[in-house]
């Protein structure tokens, strides 16, 4: 029986010479500061590639100013994520054909996960202490929605392999730098895994180096499709259930089949109600205790042991525990990714897990305790760091359905120094439109 033929891969071309270092910025500078278009770009030599991952960078709120990535959740969750990923059994491979000869060379090798979570970045030393300057390490986000433009981000977002010279990066940080990358795929379902990147000066932006990176990228495929012909271990790595219950999306139930696939299961408001309680409650809770979570008034115990009833059929007898009521399989959660970033003083990450306020039709008195608890604690931690002059994060909370009507985060803002003079006038009117409002 012959080894699962790995996803097609689509090549990409040696890329053309970008122009001169210093009109690239020029013109980096002119399409940051939102005096030219793509069009321009494109007239100025500016590849097409790179000119929509621009586009696509500042459309999404990449700042270029301060700094490359925005930090992913505590080193522990990445620690867990490496013993679980389904790359980790081909690490040998991407070593033995890449950071053995990264050392002594000035190149970093990295490999993260679908989501631009870097997982192992490895190499040179002395490269990969300057890349801690821009925060090139384990646990940081360089996706392309996070870090704007950048080798591994843009080839995870456009499934196919990429090169980055120095000022075609979005961020100034990473301009010194250039990186080629190529995405992993399942060997078996053809499902993203992840990138591997190569990160260092001039020479890792060539037609050789776009090779060795795409036949890595096919060694690591084929080693994993070998294994799981042999049955040594590279099974797609099982994840824990998740749940999903912030912002205006149905709450839902998501889970990963045997063979990587996700299955999606749409949640009723009541069901989300209870697991969002019993995600909460590890140690269990009673029928009695249950109701007056979900209804102080009306919900008898009989109508909580049917919503249980109906649950277990939807999420699996497995993972849900009676006498007390408990859930018997530790799931993960945005609601808890959230409350992790903040316990790890990491407010950046709370704010991109946070699209919104936690079921906002529940009218359980226990969600809504939960609700207000997790808005005012993520409205405090963005108020405390505005203080020590993260106003970014400041103006991305008053983004927030929350915060368009929070009048001391406004007032915060306009009084923030180094804003410029337009910001400071839309807070000013903004605060207006309020008062008025008020009366």
């Amino acid at each position: 029986m012959a080894a699962s033929k790995p996803s097609a891969r689509r090549a990409s071309p040696p890329p053309p010479t970008p122009p001169s270092a210093s009109r690239l910025q020029a013109v980096h500078e002119l399409f940051v500061a939102g005096e030219v278009d793509t069009g321009y770009l494109n007239s100025h030599a500016v590849r097409p590639v790179v000119a929509q991952s621009w586009e696509r960078s500042r459309a999404g709120g990449v700042d270029p100013d301060i700094g490359a990535a925005r930090s992913a959740a505590a080193a522990a969750a990445v620690d867990r994520l490496r013993e679980t990923h389904p790359l980790a059994p081909a690490l040998p491979v991407i070593r033995r054909l890449l950071v053995e000869d990264a050392i002594g060379s000035g190149v970093v090798v990295a490999v993260s996960a679908a989501d631009g979570t870097l997982l192992w970045v490895e190499g040179d030393p002395g490269a990969c202490r300057r890349a801690e300057a821009m925060n090139f390490v384990p646990g940081a986000d360089w996706s392309e929605r996070s870090a704007g433009t950048n080798a591994p981000g843009t080839a995870l977002t456009l499934g196919r392999e990429m090169q980055i010279h120095g000022s075609e990066h979005f961020s100034r940080v990473v301009q010194p730098w250039s990186c080629t990358a190529a995405p992993v795929h399942d060997p078996t379902t053809g499902a993203l895994l992840g990138a591997i990147d190569l990160t260092g000066g001039g020479q890792v932006a060539t037609s050789q180096t776009l090779a060795l990176v795409r036949a890595t990228a096919v060694a690591v495929e084929n080693h994993l499709a070998l294994l799981r012909l042999a049955g040594a271990g590279a099974e797609p790595a099982a994840r824990k259930p998740h749940l999903v219950v912030l912002g205006g999306d149905r709450p839902r139930w998501v889970t990963t089949d045997s063979v990587g696939h996700l299955q999606i299961t749409h949640l009723t408001g009541r069901h989300a109600d209870i697991l969002v309680l019993l995600s909460r409650h590890p140690e269990g809770l009673s029928a009695d205790h249950l109701a007056v979570l979900l209804d102080d008034k009306d919900l008898d115990v009989v109508t909580v042991r049917a919503e249980m009833s109906r649950l277990r059929k939807v999420i699996g007898a497995e993972n849900l525990g009676s006498r007390p009521y408990r859930l018997l399989t530790s799931i993960t959660s945005d609601l808890g990714e959230v409350y992790e970033a903040l316990d790890a003083a990491d407010v950046e990450t709370a704010l991109d897990r946070y699209p919104g306020p936690l079921l906002t039709q529940s009218v359980s008195p226990a969600i809504a305790r939960l609700r207000t608890q997790l808005s005012a604690t993520l409205r405090a931690a963005v108020l405390a760091e505005s203080a020590q002059g993260r106003t970014d994060l400041l103006r991305r909370w008053l983004e927030q359905p929350e915060g368009r009507d929070d009048r001391d985060g406004w007032q915060a803002l306009r009084d923030s120094a180094g804003l410029t003079p337009v910001a400071r006038a839309r807070a000013r009117g903004h605060l207006a439109g309020l008062d008025f409002e008020l009366g």
